[in-house]
């Protein structure tokens, strides 16, 4: 495995209900990139209002300067991660500058007890001496490129910008076949998707998914492949007759 493939890698991930989605996992290096941009903003929030208090310091008194540049620093260190990772889009501006997003390891949006336990943990991955050596030695360790915070947490960072997989059509049977039951309005949209995406699976794949409807086609494996097509091909040719 080369150098690039393992920073950047696309990785299928099944669900509990059989379906199969691919994910693109962020490798370090882009990840502390983002961090970096974060970083910087956040700094510069800081320095802001280091200087508003500056000015404002002679009328409130420095003890109490000093007590909100303190909370500034917590929000900004703290809360400034969960605050936007926690929230519709996922990612902190660091990351959504990359194309980064942080999702559950099923893809799912991460919750905001997630976003804490992740961020928080930062201090440890962070170790020794604040050289983030634990982070980045959980994520070369990791398939998924985790930290020790992701692990605890149950979070990958994944480009958010993935293009979408094309879907390639296979190709009709020769002779259409009827449908032998009654299906209602959506089973039927499932055979037309099955018909419609079967050219992105694997013959055992394909397979796979077929005999979970060999009732309907009264066939498993490569026969009961065959019938759901004809059976999709003839629904598509009623629909073209309307």
């Amino acid at each position: 495995m080369g150098e690039t493939e393992k920073l950047d890698t696309l990785q299928a991930v099944e669900l509990a209900e059989g379906v199969e989605i691919r994910l693109r996992m962020a490798g370090p290096m882009l990840r502390a990139g983002a961090y970096l941009i974060d970083l910087l903003i956040r700094v510069a929030v800081l320095v802001v209002v280091s200087i508003a208090m500056g000015f404002a310091g002679i009328a409130i008194g420095g003890q109490v300067v000093g007590g909100i540049m303190l909370l500034a620093w917590f929000l900004m260190d703290w809360l400034y991660p969960v605050v936007f990772e926690a929230g519709k889009r996922g990612a902190t501006p660091g990351k959504r500058a990359l194309g980064l997003r942080v999702v559950q390891a099923t893809g799912s949006p991460i919750t905001l007890g997630q976003a804490v336990v992740r961020n928080f943990l930062r201090f440890i991955d962070g170790m020794p001496m604040f050289t983030y050596c634990f982070g980045l030695t959980s994520c070369m360790a990791t398939k998924r490129f985790q930290r020790l915070g992701d692990l605890a947490a149950g979070t990958v960072v994944i480009y958010d910008r993935l293009p979408q997989m094309p879907v390639i059509a296979m190709p009709p049977p020769m002779s259409a076949v009827p449908l032998p039951v009654g299906l209602t309005a959506d089973e039927m949209r499932a055979l037309a998707l099955f018909r419609e995406r079967a050219g992105l699976w694997s013959d055992g794949r394909r397979a796979e998914i077929a005999d979970q409807a060999s009732v309907l086609s009264g066939a498993t494996g490569a026969a009961g492949v065959g019938r759901l097509m004809a059976m999709a091909h003839w629904i598509q040719e009623k629909r073209g007759e309307r």
